[in-house]
């Protein structure tokens, strides 16, 4: 059974079975991306490749929110394991050669790279668990909403590898160097609380309500001023990877562009007009 939308539903626009990654944008300007593969989620080739399509296009096109989920029963339990087994060899458990390691390493990257990129906030609902690849997709979103049953980790290292989707560096910039080593070097899963205790998770509700939370959140960012959103986003994470002295010139840069947006042009006369807080950015 497929945990994607219903495509009876009036506000999607593009939803198939068949696909591993579906994509649905909603009435509220909120976009709702579900990964779609079997049980676990598991994150092959083909369906990073299809995630890297669906961020390229909200890139393109974006929604004024992202939501990325796995469904109500599991995030996503990581890489498919198999792919990384040699193929046509005499030992069928041998270990791929590195070429092909490389092959599903670029597609990672390539594809979370593509999800840190979309130029509006992203909040990723995770139900279950969400390890490994899936643990790195949920770190290359802005925020994330979990439920009180979800774990997380980073087990490659209890396989003998070390994370190739971004964990030792997202997860490091968001817990700290310390916890992430600790995650990382261990393997071991943390919960719910545990998760949210070291800044991992930003919000921890009711397994059931997971998905209606992240969409709640999601809308008050809808409602916003996307145009400035989008500017704060690429300023905050532009800033991370530069020195201070770096970051505030590109916060400059940034807060001069945002002053020829339609953006500013409502809020700054919604201000002078009728006070703060009140403008209509719909």
């Amino acid at each position: 059974m497929s945990d994607t939308a219903d495509n009876d539903s009036p506000t999607a626009d593009r939803s198939s079975t068949d696909e591993l990654v579906t994509l649905e944008r909603r009435e509220d300007a909120v976009a709702v991306v579900t990964l779609s593969h079997g049980k676990v989620n598991a994150l092959c080739v083909e369906l990073l490749d299809q995630l890297h399509a669906t961020a390229t296009e909200l890139t393109a096109d974006p929604a004024r929110a992202v939501v990325v989920t796995g469904g109500p029963r599991v995030f996503a339990a990581g890489a498919d394991i198999t792919e990384f087994a040699q193929r046509g060899g005499e030992e069928p458990f041998a270990v791929a050669q590195p070429a092909q390691v490389a092959r599903i390493g670029a597609a990672f990257l390539r594809a979370l790279n593509a999800v840190a990129a979309i130029p509006s906030p992203t909040i990723a609902a995770v139900a279950g668990v969400a390890l490994g690849g899936g643990c790195e997709l949920a770190l290359a979103c802005d925020f994330r909403v979990a439920g009180e049953n979800s774990r997380f980790g980073q087990p490659e290292i209890l396989l003998g590898i070390i994370p190739g989707g971004g964990g030792t560096q997202r997860l490091a910039r968001l817990v700290g160097v310390s916890r992430a080593k600790d995650l990382i070097f261990s393997g071991r899963m943390v919960d719910a609380s545990e998760a949210s205790s070291i800044g991992l998770v930003d919000r921890v509700v009711p397994a059931e309500e997971v998905m209606d939370s992240a969409l709640e959140w999601a809308a008050t960012f809808a409602a916003g001023p996307r145009h400035a959103l989008a500017l704060a986003k690429s300023a905050i994470d532009h800033g991370m990877q530069q020195t201070l002295e770096q970051g505030l010139l590109t916060e400059q840069r940034d807060f001069v562009q945002s002053f020829v947006t339609t953006d500013a042009a409502t809020g700054v006369r919604s201000f002078l007009a009728h006070g703060p807080g009140r403008a209509d950015f719909s």
